[in-house]
């Protein structure tokens, strides 16, 4: 480890400190203020497209009614992305003629894109057209995204509403927060991000693929596309699926360090931002900042156990008595092992499922980190949306364990914690290692599974671990050690990412109606204060232990196992 490789972290960190508030102010004024940005602009616009839909602004739907919707604008992405793929050959821009994609590959990019998983077992620019990458992949970017902001804002309005004289029974429309998520939100984002990125040398055109010969006379097909306008909708909505096979690895993806910390800075900033526009919906600033420092320590325990099990030479090659500055095997020299650190840990931590080295390479603890980051259930800054409504189920579950603690029915912002919410906070925490180790464990005991896997022993075990995990926490990334590209695993991760998506929001939604027409209680002398240093410890040690209690058997016999075994002169 070197001081300049802490710090590149703690640039990055405050750089994301220093772009929470106004984030969260502009995301507060979107959703929740009344008052759009550039009314004149994009107001005409929003309007156009509610009428489309047939909804009108000031309508408000029950959170049935809300999850609903969800539901079924999600099966019709799935439908017509699936279509889209198996129809690509007779559409136009397909430069390369490339064929129809197979029913089960098509089926798991279905579910991996609109889960906003981007799981990918195919190869970019190889597999897909053009029309495929951008009408259909790229629009799942942009909604899948905003379908995860919507159900963190439901799950903020249930908590903070004060019910009515009559009762309120509404949280918010979906149809108006997926077009203001995408309006004023994704796209203008987006578009600053991807000219930015074309700036410094990302690809975006529609050229055809163009046909050269290397130096050493070897011919080479050199890819083209709309890298650009994907990269930064990929980054920003916590996407991570790569126009190319080798995703933010490729130089035509990330091509420098500046475009690197501008790609971790996008997948921070959306959820980050989200917990400050928490606190102004509660009334009560700290309220969103204790949610950020949770998450904050929980970041930075992961990105210096990384960092440092790096660092460290790999057990194969020392034991060949080579001389290693760090674990460099998988990685790109551009970036080197603390940028590659980095990138590992944020992209798992906020369920981005980007990579700019290939974490099977990483040591066996540096492959820990991210596994155990997706664990912790996407709750460490988290998806855009996600993350928000992951932690508030979390600080759900530590504001019961803390009226158990001083004999009180627990409360939450005033509003009492009782058994109904218990038992929903408790499903979307069960639904989540349920999915995962009963998956893994049909993985490793049918042939069908370990038939794909490149690796025996303790590593093999942590690729169906990391690849089950990596879905059904809609990270995306991979091991890439294991040939996902089969009817097994194609069908077995798709089924997987649409039930950590749906199966867990679904319990978020019945959360916050329960808690929407709650009455709000005064504060009393047993009452748990929720904004202070306190809190935030107990709210970091309910995350730490419920993953540590559910998985820890598990990587016991995976990446902790395979690291003392590498110590001992034994590498698989």
């Amino acid at each position: 480890m070197t001081s300049t490789g802490w710090l590149q972290t703690l640039l990055f960190f405050v750089l994301v400190l220093a772009l929470t508030k106004p984030v969260g102010v502009y995301l507060f004024r979107v959703f929740e203020a009344g008052t759009q940005p550039l009314p004149r602009i994009l107001g005409p616009i929003e309007r156009s497209l509610l009428r489309l839909c047939g909804v009108r602004r000031e309508q408000e739907q029950t959170w049935g009614q809300y999850t609903v919707a969800l539901l079924a604008f999600s099966l019709l992405g799935v439908v017509i992305l699936y279509a889209l793929q198996r129809l690509q050959h007779l559409l136009p821009l397909n430069p390369r003629g490339l064929p129809a994609v197979g029913p089960a590959l098509a089926f798991n990019t279905a579910a991996s894109f609109v889960s906003n998983t981007n799981w990918q077992s195919y190869a970019g620019e190889s597999t897909l057209s053009y029309a495929t990458q951008m009408v259909g992949l790229t629009w799942q970017n942009f909604v899948s995204a905003a379908s995860g902001l919507g159900v963190a804002l439901a799950l903020a309005r249930g908590l903070t509403r004060r019910p009515g004289p009559e009762g309120r029974k509404t949280l918010g429309h979906f149809q108006v927060d997926l077009v203001r998520g995408t309006l004023y939100v994704l796209l203008p984002l987006s578009f600053v991000a991807a000219l930015f990125f074309a700036s410094q040398g990302v690809l975006q055109n529609l050229a055809p693929y163009r046909e050269l010969t290397t130096v050493e006379g070897v011919k080479q097909t050199l890819a083209f596309g709309p890298v650009a306008s994907q990269e930064a909708i990929k980054m920003l909505g916590t996407n991570g699926g790569g126009f190319f096979n080798a995703n933010s690895a490729h130089p035509f993806e990330n091509p420098t360090p500046l475009t690197n910390l501008v790609q971790l800075l996008l997948v921070f900033l959306l959820p980050a931002g989200l917990t400050h526009t928490y606190g102004k919906m509660t009334g009560d600033t700290k309220q969103g900042w204790v949610l950020f420092a949770a998450m904050s320590v929980l970041f930075f325990v992961g990105a210096g156990a990384s960092y440092a099990a790096e660092s460290q030479s790999n057990p194969a090659l020392a034991a060949a008595q080579v001389l290693q500055h760090g674990n460099l095997e998988g990685k790109e020299a551009r970036f080197g092992v603390a940028a590659s650190s980095l990138f590992a840990t944020v992209t798992t931590d906020a369920s981005c499922g980007a990579v700019n080295a290939m974490h099977d390479s990483f040591t066996a603890l540096g492959g820990l980190v991210p596994l155990v980051n997706m664990q912790l259930g996407e709750v460490i800054f988290g998806g855009v949306g996600a993350g928000l409504y992951g932690i508030l189920v979390m600080a759900v579950l530590a504001v019961f364990i803390a009226g158990l603690m001083v004999g009180r029915t627990p409360e939450f912002l005033g509003k009492k914690i009782e058994a109904r919410e218990m038992k929903l906070a408790m499903l979307y925490v069960l639904v989540f290692p349920l999915v995962i180790l009963c998956m893994s464990a049909v993985g490793v005991a049918l042939p069908q599974g370990t038939s794909s896997l490149n690796n025996a022993g303790p590593h093999g075990l942590s690729e169906v671990l990391y690849a089950f995990t990596s879905g059904v926490a809609n990270n995306g990334s991979a091991f890439a050690g294991l040939n996902a590209n089969t009817p097994f695993w194609n069908l077995g991760l798709g089924v997987s990412m649409l039930a950590g998506r749906f199966l867990m929001m679904v319990p978020v939604m019945a959360l916050a109606g329960s808690l929407l027409n709650k009455k709000v209680v005064a504060p009393g002398p047993g009452t748990f204060p929720t904004e202070g240093v306190l809190f935030t410890g107990l709210l970091v040690s309910v995350v730490l232990v419920v993953g540590a209690l559910t998985f820890f058997p598990a990587l016991s016999l995976g990446p902790i196992v395979e690291h003392f075994l590498g110590a001992a002169g034994k590498v698989y």
